[in-house]
Parts: C-alpha cells; structure tokens; sequence
C-alpha cells in the first residue's frame, strides 16, 4: 500500500470517530436537556412525542445511506461514516434547538 493510500484510509477512519464522537456528544446534550425538562414537567407533549417517533426515521434513513453505499461498492468506513451522517445530524440539530 503506498502512502497516499494509507494517508487516505487513515483520515477515512479518523473522520468516522470524528462523527461517531460528535453524534455522542450531541445525544448527551439532548438526554441532559430532555431529563432535566421532565423532571422539572416542562416538556411539552410535542416535545415528548418527537422524542419517541423521530428514533424511527432517523434509523430507516441511516440504513438507507448505509445500504446506498454498499450498493456503489463502498469501504465498510465509507458506508459505516454514511449510516452515522443522519444520526449525527438529527442529534446536533436536536441540541441546538434544545438549548434555546
């Protein structure tokens, strides 16, 4: 494998961790946020039905990024980073609104 290869599989995996972490982040944010509204009973029933539903979508749409990479012959980095980029986005957006 010449260098530029390893260079480029090397950054491929370092910017999956880079999402992962940053998905987590996010989702403990969120979690913080929505345990201190319940236990204060200040959130609202719409807030608590999101909560619930958008787990559902956020998964099918990552399996489908995921299994459209597999399809154009993707590296497992490649398809797992594409299956986080749904997830990550629907958490970092749910902190952002949540901090408002």
């Amino acid at each position: 494998m010449d260098y530029f290869k390893a260079m480029e599989a090397t950054n491929s995996w370092m910017r999956l961790g880079l999402h992962y972490t940053q998905m987590n982040m996010a989702a403990a944010e969120v979690i913080a946020h929505r345990v201190m509204r319940m236990s204060q009973g200040t959130m609202s029933a719409s807030e608590a039905m999101q909560m619930v539903m958008e787990k559902g979508s956020s998964m099918a749409l990552a399996s489908e990024k995921a299994a459209m990479a597999a399809v154009k012959g993707s590296s497992p980095v490649e398809i797992a980073t594409a299956a986080i980029g749904p997830l990550r986005a629907a958490t970092r957006s749910n902190a952002k609104r949540l901090r408002g």
